[in-house]
């Protein structure tokens, strides 16, 4: 299995911003750099082509976009437009979307479960070159092939947690994004739910990487917390101290970074020193991840979070 590392370019930032940000990432000798589409920020595909343009060789995630929000056959077009001018170097994620954004946009299906798996079926078979008619739930394309396919289609991954989402999800996409915080509990349990042969994990996860653990686990802990809500029960049901964590969401409302325990933030985070965060990207790739993403803390200078995340690729080489 082909472990690798990258990092994830916060949706905060202006789009002015990504392209030194990713060619940082290059520099730093990293795998791949992520960027995210949520609304209402930058657009994923723009975005996706100025750092593809910016960079020379890092791969590029999109991580991830609405199902619902384009037309499978318009999606499908600017996938093919990207992975032809830049083969082999994009990764294109996509999930149900926020209801609530998807709402505001009026673009919320009757069955979300059923535009996401009809959506990414045709789209995949449309970057194969297929030519497609599909009478579905929520698609609907009457003989329609690209004119310009990919010669290498990228790889689909689908960024889902429920347990029909990721069956569905096995179904259609080449690989799953867990979200942060994705622990090696949590990957082993979703690859046992997915149970297909090649289907690969990349997971999320918060860097906070310092000579003293105790300073890394404190500036760590608010990131984790907003991380953590009533829907993480696929996340945290793997762990041994997820139901008092999910008992402890329950309760502690916008109280709960104060009260995570020490314990909870180490193992929900790649945090620590060198060694135990390059210890803690090991076990991940253990457990089956493929591809581990590394999130800089809200509010840190990402150059810096970038070099760490550098740092820590140098010593998985070593």
């Amino acid at each position: 299995m082909v472990s690798r590392l990258g990092v994830r370019i916060p949706r905060e930032l202006p789009a002015a911003r990504l392209r030194s940000l990713a060619r940082r990432a290059e520099q730093e000798g990293l795998d791949e750099v992520w960027i995210v589409e949520d609304c209402f920020y930058a657009g994923g595909i723009a975005t996706a082509s100025a750092v593809l343009a910016a960079t020379e060789k890092i791969t590029l995630g999109i991580g991830i976009m609405p199902a619902v929000a384009r037309n499978p056959a318009i999606a499908a077009m600017e996938i093919a437009a990207l992975a032809e001018l830049y083969p082999g170097r994009l990764i294109v994620g996509f999930g149900h979307g926020v209801p609530s954004w998807m709402r505001q946009i009026n673009a919320w299906p009757k069955s979300a479960l059923a535009a996401f798996e009809e959506t990414l079926a045709v789209i995949r078979r449309l970057l194969a070159g297929e030519r497609v008619s599909f009478e579905g739930k929520h698609v609907r394309l009457d003989d329609v092939q690209l004119e310009f396919p990919p010669a290498v289609p990228p790889k689909i991954v689908a960024g889902v947690r429920g347990p029909k989402s990721l069956a569905a999800a096995g179904r259609v996409a080449d690989g799953t994004l867990l979200a942060e915080p994705a622990t090696p509990e949590y990957v082993r349990a979703t690859r046992e739910l997915i149970g297909v042969e090649g289907h690969s994990i990349a997971t999320y996860n918060w860097l906070s990487l310092d000579a003293d653990p105790e300073r890394a686990r404190e500036r760590a802990r608010a990131d984790v917390a907003s991380a953590i809500g009533p829907n993480s029960g696929p996340a945290l049901g793997p762990l041994d101290f997820g139901a008092e964590l999910l008992a402890e969401v329950e309760a502690a409302g916008d109280d709960l970074a104060r009260r995570l325990r020490p314990e909870w933030i180490d193992r929900l985070s790649v945090s620590g020193t060198l060694d135990r965060c390059v210890e803690q990207v090991r076990a991940l790739y253990a457990a089956g991840t493929e591809s581990v993403i590394l999130l800089p803390l809200l509010g840190e200078p990402e150059e810096e979070s970038f070099a760490a995340a550098g740092r820590i690729a140098t010593a998985l080489r070593g």
